[in-house]
């Protein structure tokens, strides 16, 4: 609990100082890079003593090796963002630690692997718990419920495996055809082509010219 306040209280104190801040990456419009605030030096100790050997034992190889991170918070809470689009990440494993605060909703859904006959198939809903960490590949698709009341602070740390980066398996990795259907809660108006083939736009979601699945991947495709 002590770590985790820490945490927060960083944030809050950067905050109030008025500085600018970046965006925590492409998708998420609230929160901050840790990296960028002075923590780096403590998020890459957190990795090499405990990240490093978690990710080894779980996914070998991908996980055998990290050799840099993107780090950041992300908040949710009412008139900020509320939830997050279905994606994957920019990382070969994701760690998702929930700091609090006080919150109700925002559980976390999640499908298959990227390029996999069930990429779009909901496998799992995790919820979050303050002081839990969720461990995931960043090609696994997942996305963030809208959160129902309070304000919820993460910390992600998405690590990189350059030695993984280089191999055919990272740049050409097969793509499968669909096996069925996507399930509705897998579907992302972001990225999904045919997501309106299948849902209406969320309220207050633009409307962007998906790519995915790629031509003739979808389970309706000739």
């Amino acid at each position: 609990a002590e770590y985790m306040g820490m945490f927060i209280g960083e944030m809050d104190h950067f905050q109030a100082s008025g500085l600018p801040a970046r965006r925590p990456n492409s998708m998420n419009n609230y929160g901050i890079i840790v990296n960028e605030i002075g923590l780096e030096p403590m998020i890459h100790i957190l990795q090499e003593q405990f990240l490093q050997q978690v990710g080894h034992l779980l996914w070998p190889g991908v996980g055998s090796d990290f050799d840099g991170h993107h780090s950041f918070i992300v908040r949710y809470k009412e008139g900020e963002d509320l939830g997050l689009d279905m994606h994957t990440d920019d990382s070969d494993v994701t760690f998702n630690v929930c700091l609090g605060r006080e919150f109700t909703g925002a559980g976390l859904q999640f499908c298959g692997m990227m390029g996999e006959p069930g990429h779009r198939h909901h496998s799992h809903t995790y919820q979050h718990v303050r002081g839990r960490c969720v461990v995931h590949l960043g090609r696994q698709r997942h996305g963030a419920d809208d959160i129902q009341s309070g304000e919820r602070l993460n910390l992600i740390v998405w690590n990189h495996n350059s030695t993984h980066r280089r191999t055919m398996d990272y740049q050409q990795p097969p793509y499968w055809k669909e096996g069925g259907p996507p399930d509705p809660q897998c579907l992302s108006y972001t990225h999904d082509r045919d997501f309106r083939q299948h849902r209406p736009l969320p309220r207050g979601a633009n409307a962007f010219r998906g790519w995915c699945p790629p031509p003739g991947k979808a389970h309706d495709d000739p």
